[in-house]
């Protein structure tokens, strides 16, 4: 190799060399520009839940998700909340889409599903276990969850009811899962916030679960925030 091309790489290697070290310094003096960075993105919120949570028979701004996501943005709280409801899924089903449901990415989910088990009749052993297998997935993805909890209808009996009703604070307890204890809070039976049919809540039937669920939103956003924190760190 001649002289002045071997001063030349040299020189080119000294110069990668000092940008590498200026890098480092900068790592140094400001650890905090990543997780800085990572905190100023938007929190990918997944709704995953059946017809109570798509929006049966409502206009898509009225649905639970686009109601929370706009509460959420009004209190300062930068999230982008997915609808993923399916209107007549089961836990089984729900099950079947979870991988492509709730993609990587996603920073929380609010489980919302075991209205239609109950509705059908499904035996609770199979609805808990369903339940379970979704947990135990979002939880080895680092992912938070929000259980919404769900109550039999009284025409399968009080045994069917008891064994059904117990599988949401179990699981939650269990898991260590941010807990509420029933989606419907305030709004069953209430004709002046359900539909025509009696099952599925107005637009004002959903702005009460919102309202009655935001402190439960806002302990799992919290959690959400540290999961990202801790991860940008490490």
């Amino acid at each position: 190799m001649k002289p002045t091309q071997t001063r030349r790489n040299a020189r080119v290697l000294a110069q990668v060399v000092g940008v590498l070290a200026l890098v480092n310094v900068f790592i140094a003096l400001f650890p905090s520009a990543g997780a800085a960075a990572q905190a100023a993105k938007p929190l990918r919120i997944v709704a995953f839940g059946d017809s109570l949570t798509s929006g049966y028979g409502l206009r898509p701004g009225q649905s639970f998700p686009a109601q929370l996501q706009k509460i959420l943005k009004t209190n300062g709280q930068k999230v982008v909340i997915t609808n993923a409801g399916v209107a007549g899924d089961t836990t089984a089903a729900g099950l079947e889409r979870l991988a492509w449901a709730v993609p990587d990415g996603t920073n929380a989910v609010i489980l919302e599903l075991g209205a239609n088990d109950a509705l059908r009749g499904i035996d609770p052993k199979e609805t808990r276990a369903n339940l379970e297998k979704i947990v135990a997935d979002l939880k080895a993805r680092r992912i938070p969850v929000l259980l919404a909890g769900m109550r039999s209808p009284a025409n399968w009996g009080d045994t069917y009811a008891e064994d059904f009703d117990a599988i949401f604070p179990a699981l939650a307890r269990q898991n260590g899962l941010v807990f509420y204890p029933f989606f419907l809070e305030g709004v069953v039976l209430d004709p002046k916030l359900n539909q025509d049919d009696g099952m599925h809540p107005t637009a004002r039937g959903v702005a009460e679960i919102v309202k009655r669920m935001l402190p439960s939103v806002e302990e799992l956003i919290a959690r959400a925030q540290a999961q990202r924190s801790a991860a940008s760190k490490s």
